[in-house]
């Protein structure tokens, strides 16, 4: 019995890793076409956004098959019903992930916008997403807490952007047509950050029982 679910934790372990590396690519792709204006990796976004669903609701069968067939006890429910809970949040990365590229196929963004701090900003998210599912997969505690405190980081990037486009309007009035796009596509960034700190706070209950807030 204890093989069998064993073999079914790996199988939805893999399912998530796989779910992961879909999100990072997302976002990748995501920023490459806010960069570059290139509205062929934006389109890509929403192929990879629709195999990220996909993978949802198969690790959500997975989870309810090891909760109703197995039924776990103790550390291996908290581990289950956390895995449950974090592909929700993969599931919205991946939708904020296909909102920027939305902004940038229907928005007029010129070359020279600041976009300098979303190109950083964007690889913060993507090191935040990569690691919060690798400390569940690893039960490791010490490199969860590390995604939790460095979502300041990415905090960091989104005021900065807010200050930039404050002097690039102050400057250029017309910049304003420009600058909220830049804005949500920040504002859609910190929300994957934050997204990525549930992940690794699921982490942390799985691990202890502990639910941080």
């Amino acid at each position: 019995m204890r093989s069998t679910y064993d073999e079914q934790l790996k199988t939805l372990h893999d399912s998530l890793a796989t779910m992961s590396a879909l999100c990072e690519d997302a976002i990748a792709k995501a920023a490459k076409a806010l960069q570059l204006n290139d509205l062929a990796p934006a389109a890509e976004v929403h192929t990879v956004t629709e195999r990220i669903d996909r993978l949802e609701r198969d690790v959500q069968s997975q989870c309810l098959r090891l909760l109703l067939l197995q039924q776990p006890v103790a550390g291996d429910l908290r581990r289950v019903s956390a895995a449950l809970k974090m592909v929700t949040d993969l599931e919205r990365i991946g939708n904020q992930s296909a909102d920027i590229a939305e902004t940038v196929q229907t928005g007029k963004l010129p070359d020279n916008a600041p976009k300098r701090v979303l190109h950083d900003m964007a690889l913060s998210v993507i090191k935040m997403v990569n690691g919060s599912v690798e400390s569940f997969l690893n039960s490791d505690m010490k490199q969860a807490r590390e995604i939790i405190d460095y979502d300041d980081v990415v905090d960091r990037h989104f005021d900065g952007m807010k200050t930039l486009l404050i002097a690039a309007i102050r400057d250029d009035a017309d910049a304003g047509s420009y600058a909220i796009d830049l804005l949500m596509i920040a504002k859609y960034l910190e929300r994957i950050g934050d997204h990525a700190v549930n992940i690794a706070k699921w982490v942390i209950f799985a691990e202890t029982g502990q639910l941080q807030m």
